[in-house]
């Protein structure tokens, strides 16, 4: 038997996905969205160790935090800017990734993003010269939960 490798179709397509936020109990379909990064960042202090000329590391913690990059048409996060400057009620909302290449044999994985707050947005914009408009926005995240696994390749265990 030869070295087991991955096969081309297992690569997950970029583009097959699905971004859904909830919002004061509305779920909006984010459709617009170009492209979505979120990212634990474990916190770790050094701890010196008896016997050990070398310093260990122990996690103390996380964090969560992320991009997202959106076609520039909708105002629902900017109704969400303008409802703090107005009240100081800030927003919190969840949002929820889908991954699924119907090509691919390691099937879908979900993953859900709890307590929201975004960090920066665009509150209006214009580009004579772009083809589109886009806005970045980043956000924070408090807890995250994953309903749903990819599968392991074949001829990983």
């Amino acid at each position: 038997m030869g070295k087991v490798t991955m096969k081309g179709k297992d690569a997950i397509s970029g583009s097959m996905a699905e971004l859904f936020v909830t919002i004061a109990g509305n779920r909006y379909n984010f459709a617009q969205a170009i492209s979505f990064e979120a990212n634990f960042e474990k916190e770790k202090t050094t701890v010196p160790v008896l016997g050990r000329t070398g310093k260990a590391n122990k996690t103390t913690g996380w964090s969560g935090s992320g991009s997202m990059t959106l076609h520039y048409n909708n105002s629902i996060l900017r109704e969400a800017a303008l409802q703090y400057k107005n009240t100081g009620e800030d927003l919190y909302f969840d949002m929820q990734v889908t991954n699924e290449d119907p090509t691919s044999s390691v099937g879908r994985q979900t993953v859900t993003f709890i307590d929201c707050n975004f960090d920066s947005l665009v509150l209006a914009k214009f580009d004579a010269d772009a083809e589109y408009l886009d806005e970045d926005v980043d956000f924070t995240f408090d807890d995250f939960e994953m309903p749903e696994k990819f599968k392991n390749l074949q001829g990983m265990i």
